[in-house]
């Protein structure tokens, strides 16, 4: 699956992948972010100029599960980038987030996730959730790319929408 480095779109949105990890059992990784707001998201992150897609996967990935490139198998990603804003003022100078997403089949023990590699964790717990769970649970503003790209991407899990 090879990708051309993401531009910098003009269009006010920072390029973005979105990380759906899932185990044997049909369920996904579900992750709550550092800072007691009991917000829970999945594994997500910019993509850096001159980055393609693939690569700031498997960056990200690494930053914020602890997980390699050879502990999952890619099995899925969207055809298109799903964008959304970010409520409030633009920060960074971006109106929100154009997203790529991912699914990947995970390829090793729940052991090998850790969320603590980097200096600054985006999480600080996880937990297994079935296939749906997050359209309804995450921030407002994000669910409906979460919807579009769990839509997406059910195929290639065999998830049938509720």
């Amino acid at each position: 699956m090879r990708q051309r480095s993401h531009k910098r779109n003009g269009r006010g949105y920072r390029p973005n992948v979105g990380i759906v990890v899932h185990n044997d059992h049909g369920q996904v990784f579900w992750g709550r972010r550092v800072g007691g707001l009991d917000e829970w998201q999945f594994p997500q992150g910019g993509i850096n100029r001159g980055e393609s897609a693939e690569q700031a996967l498997y960056r990200e990935l690494r930053e914020e599960t602890g997980l390699s490139a050879d502990s999952v198998e890619v099995r899925a990603c969207t055809r298109r980038w799903l964008r959304y804003r970010t409520p409030g003022k633009p920060r960074g100078g971006f109106l929100g987030q154009e997203q790529k997403w991912f699914l990947l089949r995970l390829l090793t023990s729940d052991d090998a996730f850790r969320t603590d590699v980097t200096e600054k964790p985006e999480f600080d717990a996880w937990r297994w959730v079935s296939y749906w769970y997050p359209v309804n649970k995450v921030v407002a503003f994000k669910r409906d790319v979460y919807r579009r790209a769990l839509h997406e991407l059910a195929p290639a899990l065999r998830v049938v929408e509720p």
